[in-house]
């Protein structure tokens, strides 16, 4: 069993590899800096009992211009849309291939609807690293912005997919 808590000094990011060296390093070298910037939030699973990383996700804020969206997404909006970017998400290659991405993909979503009761957002973004990546959100709901490897889904749907 897992146990999510946010990214701490004492969790061991050492052994963490998922295969993509990019998020590997982040996870090592950037993720506890950004968190006390404010510029990104990880979020860790771990075995029960340890502080070694199997999995992580980071959270920032962003906006969407409506010129991005599909009209029929964009019609009333603001020009600035309100949205959590979803940066990073990754799974140790030791436990990749035993379905466990969709489940890290939901425990995001959740943590992302809790703050959203507080901080308003409309959309939840991915920015998907490589067609790998692209593939997967799109198995998951998640629609392609045109000319771009951006990918979202509305926060109204991710609720009622949860419920």
């Amino acid at each position: 069993m897992f146990v999510c808590q946010p990214l701490r000094r004492e969790h061991r990011t050492d052994t963490f590899s998922c295969g993509k060296e990019e998020l590997d390093a982040w996870l090592r070298r950037s993720a506890l800096h950004a968190r006390a910037n404010n510029t990104a939030a990880t979020f860790v699973w771990c075995e029960e009992g340890s502080t070694e990383v199997v999995a992580y996700y980071s959270f920032t804020s962003m906006t969407l211009e409506r010129e991005e969206l599909p009209r029929s997404l964009a019609r009333g909006g603001m020009h600035k849309m309100p949205a959590v970017l979803l940066a990073r998400l990754a799974l140790d290659t030791r436990h990749q291939g035993r379905g466990l991405g969709p489940v890290l993909l939901v425990d995001a979503f959740e943590r992302a609807l809790t703050g959203n009761e507080v901080f308003a957002v409309r959309f939840f973004v991915v920015d998907a690293l490589d067609e790998e990546a692209y593939t997967f959100y799109e198995k998951h709901g998640f629609r392609g912005i045109p000319g771009s490897m951006r990918l979202y889904r509305k926060m109204s749907d991710i609720a009622k997919t949860l419920a």
